[in-house]
This record gives structure tokens, sequence and C-alpha cells, in this order.
């Protein structure tokens, strides 16, 4: 076989290293100009199965936070039922964390004891006290049934539904072992809004011009009261207006202000 010659070879080169780069991602490992971490509440569940799907497409970890909420399959979203679908999600990788178990809404606080108004359970609708030991064990509630469901214990995160908190409800749960998630101001996807007052191209819009790395974003999976919901419309474009900014997605265990929670893991 001859000697090839400097410029064939590099024609050579070029050719074989062509399929690899069309194979590369929109932003390679390593590269990323900034960092978005996705979370998702538990909601009527109509968007779980798409929601699921788009991360997993693009090959996105994410971080779910749940409560035993009502779902349009006419069951609730920590049932037994339910056990296939988080396993799955446990088996991608995401990250999970409580969203109290009936979905206590702090409605304010009166002679030590928090009152909330749960949105499920036995006392829906209806205001009741908890003390922070029993608001706690709202937040541990749900680790105990995701335990029941998939094997595995929640991460040590919760969210407040409706974000409501205080400092001593925060201070209560911290004393349990979680750490409250809240979200970026830029970060509110807007699912819960009115979708004639606020349609999904104004808010994918706004996502895309003010999101910025380190932004936590919420969405849920599912809200009864939208009538254009969020997810068909925005959740992959939103994903593929971002990467093509050059951000990459993680779960909150990588945030900085949380990974300290998982070092000794």
């Amino acid at each position: 076989m001859g000697r090839m010659t400097a410029r064939p070879l590099l024609a050579l080169l070029t050719a074989l290293a062509l399929p690899a780069l069309a194979a590369a991602p929109a932003t390679p490992a390593g590269v990323c100009k900034g960092t978005i971490y996705l979370t998702f509440d538990t909601g009527s569940q109509s968007q779980a199965e798409l929601i699921a799907d788009v991360l997993k497409r693009h090959h996105i970890k994410a971080t779910f936070f749940l409560a035993n909420e009502k779902t349009v399959r006419g069951d609730y979203s920590l049932d037994p039922a339910w056990s296939a679908y988080w396993k799955a999600r446990v088996a991608e990788g995401h990250a999970f964390g409580s969203h109290t178990f009936d979905h206590d809404v702090l409605a304010g606080e009166k002679d030590g004891q928090f009152r909330v108004k749960p949105g499920f359970g036995a006392s829906a609708g209806k205001l009741r006290s908890l003390t922070p030991d029993q608001y706690c064990d709202e937040i541990k509630r749900v680790d105990r049934r995701f335990v029941e469901l998939t094997g595995v214990h929640l991460d040590p995160l919760w969210r407040a539904p409706a974000g409501r908190t205080s400092p001593r409800t925060v201070a209560a749960a911290k004393a349990c072992g979680y750490a409250h998630v809240g979200w970026a101001p830029a970060g509110f996807s807007g699912d819960e809004l009115s979708s004639t007052a606020y349609p999904n191209p104004v808010l994918l819009q706004k996502s895309l011009r003010d999101l910025r790395s380190g932004d936590i974003f919420v969405a849920h999976m599912g809200i009864w009261s939208r009538k254009d919901a969020w997810a068909p419309a925005n959740l992959e474009p939103l994903i593929s207006g971002l990467e093509q900014k050059g951000f990459c997605f993680a779960t909150l265990r990588e945030h900085p202000d949380y990974s300290s929670l998982f070092k000794s893991r």
C-alpha cells in the first residue's frame, strides 16, 4: 500500500469524523453555558406520561414533588396503580421530594400550631391545625408511601403546596430532615393560570427569555382548571429552546444549595 499524502489523509479523517459530529448532542457534556433544574409537582396527572416521554427523549433528569392528589384516572397519584410509573422514574435516575401527603396549603399560624387547608384526604377543603411534629409527619407520609410503591426513599427535599411557607414550617421540616425547595421567579411556568389570559405561546416566550443558569423551574403534571394544558404545547419547545441556548439540565441533587445533603448518602 502506497504512502498517503497529507491532503487525501486530511479528507479521509474529516469524512470519518462527520458521522460522530452529526450524532453529537446540541450541548455536549462539559461545555454547558449553564444549568436549569426542571421540577414537577403532582396534579391531575393528565400529563404524567407525556412528561416522562419528553424527559426520556431528551435524556434529562428532573425532580418530582409528590402529594397524594386525585388524578384524571379517578384514583390518586400515590395509589398502588401508580407504582409502575414511579418505579420507572426511579430507574431513570430522577429525584423525588415530598409535597405533603394531602397537599396541605398553609393558611396561617395560631397558638403555636400551623393552620392548613388540605386539598385531599379526610379533611379536604377544611381548615385544620397541626403541631410542628404533625406537619412534619405530613411530609414524611409521602416518603412512607413512596417506599411502599418503589422500594426507595424520597430525597430529603420538600416543597410547600402553593409555595406557602413560614420560618416555622421550614424549621419544622428541617428538624425532621427535609430542606424546602421553592423556584426562581423566572421559573414559574404559569401552568396554573388561565390559558385565556396567559396563553401557552406567551408563557413559553417568557420562560425562554428570562430563565438563567441556576434557576429552578416548576410545572405540574396536570392542572384541572387550565383549559389548554401547558405541557403538550410548551414542555418540548422549552427544553429544545434552552438546549439551543447551551443550557444543560440536572436534578436538585446537583444544585449547589442542596448538593451537600447528598454527600453522606
